[in-house]
């Protein structure tokens, strides 16, 4: 700590320097002075003695008439570190220039000084400069100073004290010299002088608190550091900030930013650091109230209150912010003002959504049951505790807005109101246990069309469709087209002659049934078979809508002559019965309407003028129609959806079929009734073991249309005695059914014998493709094969096989389909044979190198970016959350 005074030495330097650092007879030198008054300069006498010096006080010395009587005390007089040292020419001498004090006490002579062995400075080159500090331990002949100005304790003696000892105590601010022991070499403190207080004006300050001190909301200060606030006071139009300490308030009460306080203000002995103390509180201030923006009109609006129950006006010059934003819901903060009489809110900020709260929600559930739904407010009956209790609920405290009917039983939490204590339910969710005690009807049926936010369920015992509203559905479970669903039908509150659907429940597949089914089965005679609506020249696909002409079946029934219609969708095995058929089948009913009709019906044997079934394989298939591979592998079959039996989703290539063969015009052979049966061996038995080359020398005419022949043509390549044999094949010889063999294609295959014509033919074609990758983009490449009048085959990377990623020059193998809609080939089971060379990068020329060093930011001829539109994300924000810096010149990321 500093002297709590400043002086100021004025003397007129000799024509030579002086012995001495400051001599109590000054009869040799010019009249020297110190002042001590802060307030001006006078010319004073030298003190005598140090103890003189010690004297002093934060009171200005008594001016004394400089003498020239000598002094007893031989000792240099110590002038404290904080004093100012001024030099002014004696009159009529010349002007000198003014010396720093640290030069002027250079030029003294350190000998002269008297330090018991000491050297002033720590390393005995010179005087030191004096330090102040705290006594922090003193014993019976040492003690320990604390620094002030840095973090250092030193030692000192006694003997070093100048002043009477008894009244040096721990605690008092000193002022000395740092020097060096002479044995140990350790800095010790020398020259000792007592440093008496400033006494700051016991006068209370009256201020305002700037920044409160911080407290968790434990009510207890933010642990591992020591909390302190702040107050500022004003004098003479310049503000001035202190800070304070719990402990230094008054009342153990917590003061808040804002408050009007009054103090005392309090120096630190350690630090010299002012404080303010004994804070007293003289008017608290005006506390913000929140609140909830709960409605808006054209210049004005209401909040709803955080504190009571009740809203309170608001103009919107009195917002602070921007007006366009605000908005019903907003949490807001005011001050509340009285004006003509009425209170209105001033001064409204916003606050971050979520600040304000009304109410406490409890975290324990209950169990309750609705008593009264119908007009809100309702009202649930439960037993919490001990007690039965009533609590009323809102619209707004359901989970969902699915319909609560009375008697419902229900799962809730208790809200309490801070500002009243009423309580109520909320978060209401219904039990699925609830339709065993509610009396409501529950009615089944499908859904059967799903719109925007709404849809329609075909019921099971309504001919009408039901309306129903997505917030209707239970268990937030996601509905789709013919899902199975439970449901209450109420009427519409908006018209009472129409219903809708309520609590509407998914249930499991199977659930819902329209009809019933006998389980007793009946036998009958065709009498009228199905026609199709489809025509042979329009795809299936689009008509499955349009309903077929339906068939009849003649039967008895405890000896009464019946008939009962039938549909295609009924059939078993996928064979349609003609007429004399005989057939075994249920009788099913709708449960709606009572009509009867033939369901699950299976020809038991067909009228001895049914053609014969032919047996064979399909080899092509189209948009509306396909052909069929005979028996014999030789030839093909047309055939058109129409005359599937069954689920033409499930045929694939190579499957085995039945048909029957009719004649349509122009004497054209086709196939009718085809019904996919059991798979059969391939094209024979009788396989050899060889596996042979060959080369394709003419493709199936699914591949190439143009030609006459349906059967493909292989020709051998092994050198021997096969060399140059042909052998044909059909869509069963192919190992890969959807395989597109070119022409000129190498192939290894076997060779097998028809059981039915003894015929030998390829079998088990097994293409030996081998090409490089050309390109592969983001989700597909291409290959470097031609295929038609392509020179590049795709391929998608879903077709690579063990999940490799392939790269430009790898060469692989691939087989080759042919898309039946598009009739463009595409390559699938893409397997890589070998890698490709690795991809060299390019380095950088040299001279864009060279360029982009030498670029400068300064330089005006440098290629520059201009930025003509900031980046904006999708909702309006900055699109880049890294900072961008700014490029160093002549480096190079």
């Amino acid at each position: 700590m500093g002297s709590p005074w400043k002086g100021f030495v004025e003397f007129t330097l000799p024509a030579s320097p002086p012995t001495a650092f400051v001599s109590a007879d000054l009869s040799s030198t010019s009249p020297v002075g110190l002042s001590l008054s802060p307030y001006g300069r006078s010319h004073i006498r030298v003190p005598s003695s140090v103890s003189e010096m010690d004297r002093g006080s934060s009171e200005p010395p008594v001016a004394r008439n400089t003498g020239s009587a000598p002094s007893t005390s031989t000792g240099p007089v110590s002038i404290p570190r904080s004093f100012s040292v001024s030099c002014h020419p004696h009159p009529g001498s010349k002007k000198y220039k003014r010396t720093p004090l640290y030069q002027r006490s250079m030029s003294f002579d350190p000998g002269m000084l008297h330090n018991n062995g000491h050297t002033a400075y720590a390393n005995g080159t010179g005087p030191g400069i004096r330090e102040t500090g705290v006594v922090e331990k003193l014993l019976t002949s040492y003690g320990f100073i604390q620094c002030s100005e840095r973090q250092a304790r030193l030692f000192f003696h006694c003997s070093q004290y100048n002043g009477n000892l008894q009244e040096l105590k721990i605690g008092d601010d000193v002022e000395f010299e740092v020097s060096s022991d002479r044995r140990t070499g350790k800095p010790i403190a020398v020259k000792l002088l007592k440093i008496k207080p400033e006494v700051l004006p016991e006068e209370r300050i009256s201020g305002q608190v700037v920044s409160a001190i911080p407290v968790h909301l434990d009510g207890k200060s933010a642990p591992g550091q020591v909390p302190t606030g702040s107050v500022c006071y004003e004098r003479n139009g310049e503000v001035f900030y202190l800070t304070y300490t719990p402990d230094d308030v008054e009342g153990n009460i917590h003061l808040d930013t804002g408050d009007k306080v009054s103090f005392y203000m309090e120096t630190n002995k350690h630090t010299g650091a002012v404080s303010a103390r004994n804070i007293q509180l003289v008017k608290k201030k005006q506390m913000r109230c929140q609140g909830v923006v709960c409605a808006t009109k054209e210049a004005f609006g209401f909040i709803e209150r955080a504190d009571v129950v009740k809203e309170i006006f608001f103009h919107y010059s009195e917002f602070k912010g921007d007006l366009e934003a605000l908005q019903a819901g907003d949490d807001v903060e005011f001050t509340i003002k009285d004006r003509n009489g009425k209170e209105v809110a001033t001064d409204v900020r916003l606050l971050p959504q979520g600040t304000v709260i009304f109410e406490d929600i409890s975290i324990e559930q209950f169990e309750g049951t609705v008593v009264k739904n119908d007009p809100l407010p309702g009202r649930i009956s439960a037993r919490i505790g001990f007690s039965d209790k009533e609590l009323p609920f809102g619209e707004k405290d359901t989970k969902s807005k699915v319909t609560l009917l009375e008697g419902d039983h229900i799962q809730f939490n208790i809200s309490t109101d801070r500002r009243d204590k009423l309580e109520r339910a909320t978060n209401i969710d219904i039990l699925p246990d609830t339709f065993n005690f509610t009396k409501e009807t529950r009615e089944m049926g499908v859904i059967a069309a799903i719109r925007d936010g709404f849809g329609f369920i075909k019921c099971v015992d309504r001919d009408a469709r039901m309306f129903f509203h997505f917030s209707e559905v239970l268990e937030e479970s996601q509905l789709h087209i013919s899902d199975e669903v439970e449901f209450t039908v109420v009427p519409d509150m908006l018209s009472a002659q129409r219903n809708h659907a309520v609590r509407i429940k998914k249930l499991p597949k199977g659930t819902v049934s329209f009809h019933t089914q006998s389980e007793q089965r009946f036998v009958g005679v065709v009498e009228k078979e199905i026609v199709s609506a489809t025509t042979k020249n329009a795809s299936p696909n689009k008509n499955k809508e349009k309903d077929t002409e339906e068939g009849v079946i003649a039967y008895e029934d405890c000896g009464v002559k019946l008939t009962v219609h039938y549909h295609g969708k009924d059939l078993e095995g996928g064979c349609h019965p003609q007429v004399g058929d005989k057939v075994e089948f249920s009788i099913n009913e709708v449960k709606r309407t009572g009509q009867q009709s033939a369901v699950s019906i299976r020809v038991l044997n067909r009228n001895a003028s049914n053609a014969k079934r032919l047996q064979g394989f399909v080899a092509t298939l189209k948009d509306n129609f396909g052909f069929i591979e005979t028996a014999n592998h030789d030839q093909e079959i047309f055939f058109h959806y129409s005359e599937m039996c069954g689920d033409l989703d499930n045929l694939e290539l190579g499957d085995t079929v039945e048909y029957t063969l009719s004649k349509g015009k122009g004497n054209k052979v086709s196939a009718e009734k085809v019904t996919k049966v059991a798979a059969v061996n391939g094209i024979g038995e009788d396989v050899g073991v060889t596996v042979i080359l060959g080369k394709v020398i003419r493709p199936l005419r699914s591949v190439d249309p143009s030609q006459t022949e349906y059967q493909g043509l292989i020709e051998t390549t092994e050198e021997g005695g096969t060399k140059g044999q042909n052998y044909p094949f059909g869509i069963m010889g192919m190992a890969n059914k959807a395989d597109c063999l070119q022409k000129g294609e190498l192939v290894k295959f076997q060779v097998c014998t028809v059981a039915q014509t003894g015929q030998k033919m390829a079998c088990n074609v097994v293409p030996q493709r081998r090409a490089m990758v050309e390109c592969v983009k983001d989700q597909f490449g291409f290959i470097t094969y031609e295929v038609g009048e392509s020179k590049k085959l795709f391929f998608h990377v879903k077709e690579v096989q063990d999940g490799l990623e392939l790269q430009t020059g790898d060469e692989v193998e691939f087989s080759v389909v042919l898309n039946q809609r598009t009739g463009k080939c595409s390559a699938c089971n893409v397997r890589r044979v070998s890698e490709g060379p690795k991809p060299v990068v390019t380095p950088r020329p040299d001279r864009l190198v060279n360029r982009l060093k030498s670029i400068t930011l300064d330089d005006a001829s440098a290629p520059r970016l201009v930025i003509v539109r900031q980046p904006r994300g999708p909702d309006n924000s900055k699109g880049f959350s890294v900072e961008r810096k700014t490029r160093q010149p002549g480096v190079i990321d």
